[in-house]
């Protein structure tokens, strides 16, 4: 068989630049990415093929410890990823001590006896680099890595390697998707996660963890080439909801304009978005609303 595959979860906890990762493997973007923890709800998958050589990355939630029952499925996508994958990419942070949820990631790795790659990443936030090797010393007492890789998601040091590495791992099999996939996630979910990355970008320290989004109506239009998208940004209270529209419709106003440049960025189209905010009290613990957004596994 002249064509490999391997299916890689990339793992790790809450903003060590698992998504910006992905984004970079990819060389485009499917995954939001900001600087506020837990940005990623679900599994994204990304498909890179190669020539004969397909890769697919699962990027998951970073696994952290849960506040609310959308925690808590977050936390179990990251565990359903491992347990189902041909190896892992473990992704840590160049400085610091591990915490209890990455060990207990290791423990899992262990168990399941996967092949687990260790990525530095952000190493364009150091100054000494010297210091990646008593880094490497540090980690590699903790698992017996399959490779050790230091790169940067930001500057794109490292990746080639990284992508080395990995196809290493591919092993003799079909393609499981057609050669020009790029994502097994559809649409409206790309377009509801593009959306909800302006609120977390733009509202830094305010609002955004109790924000979901969903797509109402998502239709290119027969006599032209405009794609009309109608999107709902729920809240989970009403003074938050006074916060997302702002001072006479601002805010919503500068999301919507930068959402809409992303959407057609990614969809190469012109695209005429209206969003609207409303208020689901609670939405983060109900299990039913969670279901509706999209956001159980």
């Amino acid at each position: 068989m002249n064509t490999k595959s391997a299916f890689i979860t990339i793992a790790g906890k809450p903003n060590v630049g698992k998504s910006s990762l992905l984004n970079k493997l990819l060389g485009t973007k499917i995954a939001i990415v900001s600087s506020k923890p837990q940005t990623t709800r679900t599994k994204i998958m990304g498909v890179l093929t190669d020539g004969g050589i397909q890769l697919v990355f699962t990027d998951t939630p970073g696994f952290h410890r849960p506040h609310n029952k959308l925690g808590e499925i977050m936390n179990a996508a990251v565990k359903d990823s491992i347990g189902g994958t041909d190896a892992v990419l473990f992704v840590v942070e160049p400085k610091g001590e591990l915490d209890p949820k990455e060990l207990e990631l290791i423990q899992k790795f262990k168990q399941e006896k996967i092949p687990t790659v260790l990525v530095i990443n952000k190493i364009d936030t150091l100054s000494d680099k010297t210091v990646l090797l008593s880094r490497l010393r540090e980690l590699s007492g903790y698992c017996d890595f399959t490779a050790a890789v230091p790169v940067s998601a930001q500057t794109g040091e490292g990746i080639a390697d990284l992508m080395d590495e990995m196809k290493k791992l591919a092993v003799p099999s079909v393609h499981y998707f057609p050669d020009d996939t790029l994502t097994d996630q559809p649409e409206r979910v790309i377009a509801a996660e593009i959306i909800r990355e302006k609120i977390l970008r733009l509202m830094d320290k305010e609002v955004p963890h109790g924000i979901a989004v969903a797509i109402e109506k998502m239709r290119e239009r027969q006599d032209k080439e405009i794609l009309d998208v109608d999107a709902v940004i729920y809240c989970e209270r009403e003074s938050h909801k006074g916060m997302v529209i702002g001072k006479h419709g601002a805010m919503l106003k500068k999301i919507s304009t930068y959402a809409r440049q992303d959407l057609e960025r990614f969809f190469d189209i012109k695209v005429s978005l209206h969003t609207w905010v409303k208020v689901k009290e609670g939405w983060r613990n109900k299990e039913g609303l969670i279901r509706n957004f999209g956001l159980e596994e």
